[in-house]
């Protein structure tokens, strides 16, 4: 099929998405719930573009591509909905997402700074009892992508979704914790998480954001990162 990306004209295969398609033609559109190694999910609508003879942006990561579309990743009511989706999220967070984040780099491309929106937060919450996985549910932004990498990818359906709205988050096991649920340590969740809601005790420890005191029994990785 041939589609027209901000201008640029090529051919995609059939079935390939909008996100495909500007990829393609070097064009970055912004996503923060989408992985290339899972299921497109459509769940941020951060990805949204404009389409010729569409009345509304659509989602570029779930929209197969038609030939002959012509797709505008700056479209400004794409790019004004995406924006307020990703101030908003900011919003609920306590404090700033760490600068190498997902989060925070796309909003920054956006050029999304201070929330206009003040008002209620997620309360800091850690769960540090795994000994390579910290939990900070205080900066989850139910994207899901972790409970899909842990299903999806390993197969372990460790993670589940909890709440809905404000409340929203995910749980390992039954609320119990990661020790206690069928989480194997591959460390998934923490590799596809865009705002270390769920990272490594190590990282954390390293960039002084957790004092290792705070951990009660360091696994075999975390020890050795504070020997060196």
């Amino acid at each position: 099929m041939r589609v027209e990306v901000d201008g640029i004209a090529l051919e995609v295969e059939a079935g390939a998405t909008i996100l495909d398609a500007t990829r393609a033609a070097g064009s970055w559109v912004p996503t923060l719930c989408f992985d290339e190694r899972q299921a497109a999910f459509g769940a941020c609508r951060v990805c949204l573009v404009g389409v010729e003879g569409s009345p509304k942006p659509l989602p570029a990561c779930t929209t197969p591509c038609r030939d002959g579309m012509v797709i505008d990743t700056g479209d400004q009511t794409a790019r004004r909905v995406a924006n307020a989706v990703v101030e908003l999220v900011l919003s609920e967070l306590p404090q700033a997402p760490a600068p190498h984040t997902e989060l925070a780099q796309v909003a920054g491309r956006l050029q999304v700074g201070e929330p206009r929106w003040p008002g209620v937060t997620h309360p800091v919450d850690h769960d540090l009892r795994h000994p390579y996985l910290a939990f900070q549910h205080e900066l989850c932004i139910s994207c899901g992508r972790c409970v899909r990498a842990c299903d999806e990818v390993q197969g372990a359906f460790a993670l589940t979704a909890t709440g809905r709205g404000f409340e929203a988050n995910i749980s390992a096991g039954l609320d119990s914790g990661f020790l206690d649920s069928t989480c194997v340590s591959c460390g998934a969740c923490a590799d596809t998480c865009p705002t270390d809601a769920i990272t490594e005790i190590t990282v954390l420890v390293a960039g002084g954001e957790l004092d290792p005191g705070a951990v009660t029994e360091p696994g075999p990785r975390l020890r050795k990162g504070l020997r060196s």
